[in-house]
């Protein structure tokens, strides 16, 4: 199988227009990729709160109609990153979309841990509710978005889903790069399960970003690792290693914790 991460430079400069436009673009020239995944919150920038309600769509708005078209264009699977959602009969949600190669909606995700501490993400949008995985020929993904990946439970529960690929886009800050690398590589370990982890490049409401998208194996072994700018990165990975190691070291059959009531 073979992936292509689009780790989006996003700068103040360029119209969201402009962006998602030629982020269509780079999306079609990776024609012959089985899925392209593209970063958190490209549109606006994940730390450009003041920007989220200025430029929050509806779920079938200008991004997704764009996407499904450039997925389509492509013959790829697309993992279009994510949007700031305005429902009309809610708040905003910070929503991953997913299309199939004929530009069909696959999945929406709306984010279940939001990033702020009480502020930002965390006060300007809803917190979404349901586990999301979406089935691929050869394998299944689970969807997961940036600050997510700091919640293992989230990932156990993608698993017990029949989740295989774990699939994270981000607007991770640079600061903060050693987590980002640590985290993929332990969530990839703990779930037996690739990692699929694409960040953006450039500077987001002043705050740097981390770039260094990840793919990592079953094993926690990087697999490829994007530098701190734009670029796609592409990979090919065999699926079929997730059984095998699974069976190799059978280790998510010891869980014992959170599959039963613990006893009183």
């Amino acid at each position: 199988m073979r992936a292509s991460l689009i780790q989006i430079a996003v700068n103040e400069d360029e119209s969201v227009d402009n962006r998602r436009q030629r982020v269509a673009a780079l999306v079609r020239e990776q024609a012959g990729a089985d899925l392209v995944v593209l970063p958190e919150l490209w549109t606006t920038g994940a730390f450009a709160y003041e920007e989220f309600g200025r430029e929050a769509e509806p779920l079938e708005g200008p991004t997704f109609e764009t996407m499904a078209k450039a997925a389509s264009d492509a013959g790829v699977w697309l993992h279009a990153g994510s949007i700031p959602e305005r429902d009309p009969d809610g708040p905003l949600y910070n929503t991953s979309l997913v299309f199939s190669p004929s530009g069909e909606p696959a999945a929406a995700y709306r984010k279940i841990h939001r990033f702020g501490f009480d502020k930002g993400e965390a006060v300007l949008m809803g917190a979404g509710r349901d586990v999301v995985t979406v089935r691929l020929p050869g394998t299944t993904l689970g969807v997961a978005t940036c600050y997510d990946l700091r919640f293992p439970e989230l990932f156990r529960a993608l698993v017990d889903a029949g989740a295989e690929t774990l699939v994270i886009p981000a607007g991770w800050p640079e600061r903060r790069r050693a987590h980002w690398t640590l985290l993929a590589q332990a969530r990839a370990v703990e779930n037996q399960a690739f990692v699929l982890a694409c960040g953006t490049a450039g500077t987001h409401a002043g705050v740097p970003q981390a770039g260094h998208s990840i793919v990592v194996d079953p094993w926690g072994e990087v697999l490829a690792e994007a530098g701190p700018d734009e670029e796609v990165l592409t990979v090919d990975f065999d699926p079929a290693k997730v059984a095998t190691t699974r069976e190799q070291f059978p280790a998510l059959k010891d869980r014992v914790l959170g599959l039963e009531p613990p006893r009183r």
